[in-house]
Formats: C-alpha cells, sequence, structure tokens
C-alpha cells in the first residue's frame, strides 16, 4: 500500500508537470489530484523538489532497463556499444517526448539537467565500463583506465541529448542516425589514420 501510494504521487505529479510546468504546480495540486490529503503527501515527499526527483528517477527507470538489457547481451563489446548510444539516444527522446511541457523549462534550468543526469551517471558509467572491461577481454579495445573513459564517454554521450532531441544538428547536415553512428566511430575508431 505504502509503494502504490508513492507511486500514484509520482504518476500524477508526472502527469502535471508535464501538463503545467513543474513551476506551476503545487504540492496540494498534486495531493487534489491524487485525491489525497495534503498531509499525506509530505508523508512520502518533503517538497516539490524531492517529488521532482522521483519523477526524474522513475521517468530514467526505463532508459536504466533498456541499458542493462543491451549490457546483458550475447554480441561483441563495440556491438554492445553501439546499440548502446542508439538506445540511450532514443529512450531519452521518449522520455522528453512523453512528458511534454516539461522538457521546456526543464531544459532551461541547467542545474535540473544536472540533477537528473547525476541520479543517472553512475549507474551508466558503471553499465560503460562493463562494456570496455568487456572489449578488453576480448581485445577489442585498447584502454588505459576504463573507469575514466567510462566517466568521459557517459559526459559526451549526455551532452548530445538536447542537440538529438531537438534535431540541432540537421542545420549542419547532421541527422539523427549520423549523429549516432559518427558519435560510435569516433569513439571506436578516434580519428588517427592508422
Amino acid at each position: 500500500m505504502v509503494s502504490k501510494t508513492r507511486d500514484k504521487f509520482i504518476e500524477v505529479a508526472r502527469q502535471l508537470f508535464a501538463r503545467k510546468g513543474v513551476e506551476n504546480t503545487t504540492m496540494n495540486d498534486i495531493a487534489s489530484a491524487s485525491e489525497k490529503g495534503r498531509r499525506t503527501i509530505y508523508t512520502y515527499f518533503k517538497s516539490k523538489r524531492e517529488i521532482f526527483n522521483a519523477v526524474i528517477e522513475s521517468e530514467t527507470d526505463q532508459l536504466l532497463r533498456n541499458l542493462r538489457i543491451i549490457v546483458a547481451r550475447p554480441i561483441s563489446a563495440d556491438e554492445k556499444l553501439r546499440e548502446y548510444i542508439g538506445c540511450r539516444f532514443e529512450t531519452m527522446k521518449e522520455i522528453v517526448r512523453r512528458n511534454g511541457s516539461l522538457r521546456a523549462g526543464f531544459f532551461r534550468d541547467v542545474r535540473k539537467v544536472d540533477r537528473a543526469r547525476s541520479i543517472i551517471s553512475k549507474k551508466e558509467i558503471a553499465m560503460l565500463r562493463y562494456i570496455l572491461e568487456e572489449g578488453i577481454k576480448e581485445g577489442r579495445f585498447e584502454i588505459e583506465d576504463p573507469y575514466r573513459c567510462a566517466v568521459i564517454l557517459t559526459q559526451a554521450i549526455g551532452g548530445l541529448d538536447v542537440p538529438y532531441i531537438r534535431d540541432n544538428l540537421s542545420d549542419f547536415g547532421i541527422d539523427k542516425t549520423m549523429l549516432k553512428d559518427y558519435m560510435t566511430n569516433v569513439i571506436l575508431n578516434g580519428i588517427i589514420k592508422r
């Protein structure tokens, strides 16, 4: 029952944030739309920021599930990396699309974006590190420090979320498929002629 009530608050908050925006949604709005009292919502969440973080965490759980499926697949590390990049871009785009007006205010506030990323970045780093270490064992990758490389890759891929979602790079003749391909190619092959 506890988890069910908490989950209901999170889903109702997500819908309200998507429709009205985070700034225009109050804890009273969430409680009322959930058909619960205000005191009940404060039993689960101390503030709107806390429920916002819970919404972001809930939304990113789908991303993490999708990425874990790729990491567990019995394919080579380089193929996992290719699929990981494509899946990550597409799932993030879907999360943002699904959340309506939340995206407009969300992407204008760099702190909110950073907070959302911090929720999942450690998990993404661990998954990428696993792929990189697997590639080293397979003899496909030559990396001195898989952990630091995973950190940098996570940040680089995350830095392309907004251009991918908004399709901003099409002005430069780079569509979404090309972006995924170029990103994967730079990571796997670099730019030095061999």
